[in-house]
């Protein structure tokens, strides 16, 4: 099976030797995503909200790069630098992720590159983000 690089101008550039994502078949496997403004390159929000938003905002550039969208996402990692602003950031997580929730591990890291506070990647499949009546397959 062929692997394909995806690249977003409007997420931040790869920093390290990595790529943005991958895509495999119909699915997409993200890079970790940390709070990076893809304009200035520099970490710009201070609060765990801020953050989070910026982090789901760069990973949905990446996803639309692949012709994907949020609807998407079967599964997420998110990382924490501190497990007690886990409420905040699942507020923020919620308003992103509507309908059928991706499935999740959220795990605290005790350090985080350029000390951000949360970094997040995700698997996404094309043909995803229809709901079926309860949850069934036909």
């Amino acid at each position: 099976m062929m692997q394909k690089q995806i690249e977003s101008d409007k997420a931040p550039r790869a920093i390290g030797p990595y790529s943005q994502a991958i895509q495999v078949g119909p699915f997409v496997f993200t890079s970790g995503q940390i709070p990076l403004d893809p304009v200035t390159n520099t970490v710009e929000e201070t609060t765990i909200e801020g953050q989070t938003e910026r982090v789901i905002l760069n990973l949905q550039a990446v996803l639309e790069a692949a012709g994907m969208t949020l609807e998407s996402v079967v599964k997420t990692t998110c990382y924490l630098q501190n497990m007690s602003e886990f409420t905040a950031f699942n507020a923020v997580y919620a308003k992103f992720f509507t309908g059928i929730p991706p499935a999740r591990s959220c795990i605290a890291a005790q350090e985080l590159p350029r000390g951000v506070l949360v970094e997040m990647d995700a698997i996404a499949c094309e043909g995803v983000g229809v709901t079926l009546n309860h949850g069934q397959l036909d």
